[in-house]
């Protein structure tokens, strides 16, 4: 593997001259596509199958709370073994689990029958998203490119989450109830074993030595566990706005419209993050995530009391843009606040805590929908939101980037080193930006 890039330089132009990018972002961009096209997909054939959104939202939290649950443990085993080693079994596990679920819910199979084949099937999905992230971090080290970097993978996944969306529900509303998750299955298999035999790009391997300290989990990491808070509303976002927009759509007789509404929300982060990517920040990235989630609980109050579509679109871009720079600037963060030998392992809990928030929020919203009208469902954003955003500031000290010592190689019991002096944590952020 090449050595980390030291370029002064910022923008998407130096990032993507980075030597041996490629090699894994075109693989990593087709193998992430079906992460976004899952849970709608879920949603969409058994609301078909069964009638009901809160079967519907109670089978997709189930695929997203298994993979919150394992995605780590996913990580964990990827900085310890390699990418290629968890990558592989898991992607076929997924795919078979994929089919189960489409074969039980077309036979219209109980609950607990759709819920057992959940769990293994979200357990096994592939976390492509932090293994790019990985390997950019490997590639890029202490670079001010690092920020560019996280910018350009949140552009990236917001892209899936337009195309992905929109996709699987044409094919579900046009083709087939299933014929989403069908599409799902095929490209997780192409585009995960593409990814998969990249392996010159992967990070090197962490494993432990006779003698070595003993390995330091991610999760140890105050300013982690932070941000899996974080990421826990803003996958409330998500979860929330995905069922409450299908429900919303097929209340008003549109179901056609619900990808291009999603699409449009989804365009909005997308927006943002190019923005984000491309500006040299002066602001240091614990404000920028304390401002941008802020903004972003502000804009999820107005979602449950909108009724025209037009309207709704306009709020759910706005939403959209207010989610970017907190979701990048958040995954910014793990640079400075996680030992190298754990960063696969953070970025798969960021993700898995975004898996969770968006599982809790689709069961809540579907049944909010079921009882009491589609807009309820939009109440789930604004209090996933707003209970995170005070978990931040209450406890915003941890956010603060760890020693130079401590990025090299964490103590034994996991303890961060003594927090830096404003200044010194100042003179650090304004030196990435």
């Amino acid at each position: 593997m090449a050595s980390a890039v030291k370029d002064s330089r910022s923008g998407y132009g130096p990032l993507l001259r980075t030597p041996g990018a490629w090699t894994f972002l075109l693989p990593g961009f087709l193998a992430r596509q079906p992460f976004a096209m899952l849970t709608i997909g879920i949603v969409l054939l058994v609301q078909s199958t069964t009638g009901s959104y809160g079967t519907a939202g109670a089978v997709s939290a189930t695929t997203g709370v298994a993979m919150a649950l394992f995605a780590p443990q996913s990580g964990k085993l990827a900085d310890r073994f390699g990418q290629r080693a968890v990558l592989i079994p898991g992607v076929l596990a997924h795919v078979a689990g994929v089919v189960a679920l489409i074969i039980l819910a077309l036979a219209h199979a109980p609950l607990w029958a759709l819920l057992a084949v959940a769990v293994p099937t979200g357990a096994s999905t592939p976390q492509v998203g932090p293994m790019v992230r990985a390997r950019w971090a490997a590639r890029l080290g202490g670079s001010p490119l690092m920020p560019t970097a996280a910018a350009f993978e949140s552009v990236t996944d917001e892209f899936t989450f337009v195309v992905g969306p929109v996709l699987a529900t044409a094919l579900c509303t046009g083709v087939h109830p299933a014929a989403g998750l069908v599409a799902e299955a095929v490209l997780t298999l192409a585009g995960g074993l593409l990814f998969a035999v990249q392996r010159r790009s992967q990070p090197a391997v962490h494993r432990s030595q006779a003698g070595d300290r003993p390995r330091v989990s991610a999760l140890s990491v105050p300013g982690v566990r932070v941000l899996i808070v974080a990421f826990l509303g803003i996958g409330a976002v998500f979860g929330g706005m995905q069922v409450s927009l299908t429900a919303f759509t097929q209340h008003i007789g549109q179901p056609g419209i619900n990808g291009v509404l999603y699409g449009i929300f989804a365009g909005g982060n997308m927006l943002a993050g190019i923005a984000c990517g491309a500006l040299a920040w002066k602001v240091g990235p614990r404000r920028r995530l304390l401002v941008a989630y802020g903004l972003l609980a502000l804009a999820t109050t107005p979602l449950w009391a909108v009724t025209a579509v037009p309207l709704l679109g306009a709020v759910g871009l706005v939403v959209g843009l207010c989610i970017a720079p907190a979701l990048i600037t958040g995954y910014t963060l793990v640079e400075s606040l996680v030992p190298a030998a754990a960063r696969t392992e953070a970025f798969t809990w960021l993700t898995g805590a975004v898996a969770l928030g968006q599982a809790a929020a689709a069961t809540s919203s579907g049944q909010l929908a079921d009882r009491f009208g589609p807009s309820m469902g939009f109440l789930v954003p604004l209090a996933g939101t707003a209970l995170a955003l005070t978990v931040l500031l209450a406890l915003r000290a941890h956010l603060l980037p760890r020693s130079s010592t401590v990025a090299a190689g964490a103590p034994a019991d996991g303890a961060e080193a003594p927090v830096p002096t404003l200044s010194e944590d100042r003179e650090r952020e304004l030196a990435r930006a």
